[in-house]
């Protein structure tokens, strides 16, 4: 992100717009506590052990109390997020190794800081921003051990003043669960993504948060008057009376425009001349349906199961897989339900799974690659999923098919577990739709033919600008080369979805493009049956599309598809955007 830009009105720092509203308030910076240690070895090996043993048990008591607020305040859901900080302390491979280092004659705070390191190394290096937000899981359970052992107090933000702006290096799950929605306006960062899970409390709290402003602790004071502008991913530090102004026009057109969404809550999704889409979430595990159900989605669009294999110690049974499938079936009564199989491999290790390193990962031996190479553990899921068929609409996706055979070899497995479930006299759903993601420009290429192949389409965009555009999004250096308004990236959609139509397959898409307000029109003209996105985007995508006829978007993608560069592409479809 940028540093602080000097303008007219002053200095602006630009960061992530993790959660949308404009808060105007005073600075609050939250010190750090001194976390730092001397390594030793100790005396006594086993009350070294106990002292950690202790310190795991007062981190989860005091987590559970938090668990318990936070459900009061914000829901169940929001809360269950600090489940996961639970699991990280009560991990018996992350157990093991402490007390392993500790009886090697480390101590405690040694073995603790080495053991997550490691786990927190192996979350942040991954790709996939999901995966990569559970680092910072890691680091707060670090975090709240080591401040036991060294009988250190926490950042505290439960007794904060009213109008508080809060300026913290990182806001860990932890803290956030202790904020008052009634002091804290606004909430800036110097670290962070829009998928933490700082991020997801702080939009349930429904508090204006900016990530990752760089020395954001060091260039604001405590004392400042600041204005945090969630939307835009900007904050300003010491405000003139005209910025003031503005901005608090800002804040009260904002709440006028999240009232005004509430009209669409109920509705059809149609656009503006009648054309019936289907607006679907994403979900990671079986709790965020309750909260897609809650934003008013029509079904779920990608449920990502690895988190399943990510949350186990080893690889989870059927019985244990049936459930979290059935959970979401259940949640979502008869709308769609398309669950991923796992995808693992490329920036998603699984330890237990014991992957051998590979130099290029995600050209390597990943998703479907894996799951075919591995039947018998594939059936397990395969079977689950058509167990929990009985119980709602569950389609399977298959991830990163890249040949006709891989699809076919799938299909042939799924009709395999339907054999033995017949033979076990379990019920599901015999005409379960089998598709995959498209999510390579080889998919794309020979999307005719895969859509002979498959009941549906669902479009990873996330993958495919990076495939398409040999870029990875993570690297600054081709970060510009990362658009979905490429015009590679656009004709290959156009590509891909005009295929699927022809076949009379559905095609969706659940990558971060199909809640672009931009993209929108265009995709609706190309001819997108599912619009997937995450639960908070669902009524303004519902708005956006319900303002375009059929004939406006065909008169806009006819334009932008003769465009030769992504900065063309970008500002045309800003100059229509409504």
């Amino acid at each position: 992100m940028n540093e602080g830009v000097n303008s007219a009105d002053g200095i602006v720092y630009e960061g992530v717009n993790a959660s949308d509203g404009v808060g105007i308030g005073v600075a609050r910076v939250a010190v750090e506590p001194d976390l730092s240690f001397t390594p030793h070895a100790p005396a006594d090996a086993q009350a070294e052990k106990e002292r950690y043993e202790a310190a795991v048990a007062k981190f989860i008591e005091q987590t559970n109390a938090q668990i318990d607020r936070m459900t009061e305040t914000v829901g169940p859901e929001a809360a269950a997020i600090m489940g996961a900080h639970i699991e990280f302390a009560e991990d018996e491979g992350i157990k093991e190794m402490v007390n392993r280092s500790i009886e090697s004659g480390k101590c405690a705070e040694q073995s603790v800081s080495e053991a997550y390191d490691m786990y927190y190394n192996m979350f942040s290096n991954m790709e996939d921003e999901l995966f990569r937000e559970r680092a910072a899981d890691v680091a707060d359970v670090k975090t709240g051990l080591l401040a036991d052992l060294l009988g250190q107090e926490l950042i505290d933000l439960s007794t904060l003043p009213e109008n508080s702006v809060v300026i913290v290096h990182e806001l860990t799950p932890s803290m956030t669960a202790d904020i008052d929605k009634n002091n804290v306006v606004a909430i800036v960062t110097e670290t962070g993504g829009r998928t933490s899970h700082s991020a997801i409390i702080a939009r349930a709290l429904e508090i204006p948060a900016v990530l990752s402003v760089p020395d954001a602790t060091k260039n604001i004071k405590t004392g400042d008057m600041v204005v945090v502008d969630g939307e835009k991913g900007k904050v300003l530090p010491k405000p003139d009376d005209r910025k003031l102004r503005h901005y608090r026009n800002k804040a009260k057109q904002y709440a006028a425009e999240k009232l005004a969404l509430e009209a669409y809550r109920g509705k059809e999704t149609l656009t503006a001349d009648g054309e019936k889409k289907l607006l679907v979430a994403n979900i990671g595990n079986p709790d965020d349906a309750n909260v897609a159900a809650e934003h008013d989605c029509e079904g779920v669009g990608l449920f990502r199961s690895e988190f399943l294999f990510m949350d186990a110690k080893e690889l989870p049974s059927e019985d244990e897989q049936f459930a979290a499938y059935q959970k979401v079936a259940l949640c979502m009564k008869d709308q769609p339900v398309i669950i991923r199989t796992l995808d693992v491999g490329g920036d998603k290790e699984i330890p237990y799974l014991d992957l051998a390193k590979e130099e290029n990962p995600f050209l390597g031996y990943r998703a479907v690659r894996y799951c075919l190479n591995n039947p018998e553990q594939y059936k397990v899921q395969l079977t689950a999923l058509l167990r929990a068929s009985a119980f709602g609409d569950i389609k399977i996706m298959v991830p990163l098919v890249t040949t006709v055979d891989e699809i076919r070899q799938v299909k042939d497995l799924v009709k395999e577990c339907m054999r033995e479930l017949d033979e076990r006299g379990v019920s599901y759903n015999k005409d379960i739709e089998v598709g995959t993601m498209i999510e390579t420009p080889a998919a794309s290429l020979i999307a005719e033919d895969l859509a002979e192949e498959c009941d549906f389409f669902s479009i990873g965009t996330n993958d495919l600008i990076g495939y398409t555009m040999c870029a990875d999004r993570g690297n600054d250096k081709v970060s510009y080369l990362y658009e979905v308004y490429q015009p590679a990236v656009i004709r290959s959609l156009k590509r891909i979805i005009e295929a699927g139509s022809k076949a009379g397959i559905m095609v969706g898409m659940c990558g971060e493009a199909a809640a672009d307000p931009l993209l929108i029109p265009v995709l609706i003209s190309f001819g997108l049956d599912e619009f997937s996105v995450s639960a908070p985007s669902i009524l303004r995508t519902r708005r956006i599309i319900s303002e375009w006829t059929r004939e406006e978007c065909d008169a806009l993608a006819a334009k932008v598809v003769k465009l030769k560069t992504a900065t063309e592409v970008k500002a045309m479809l800003q100059a229509a955007a409504k």
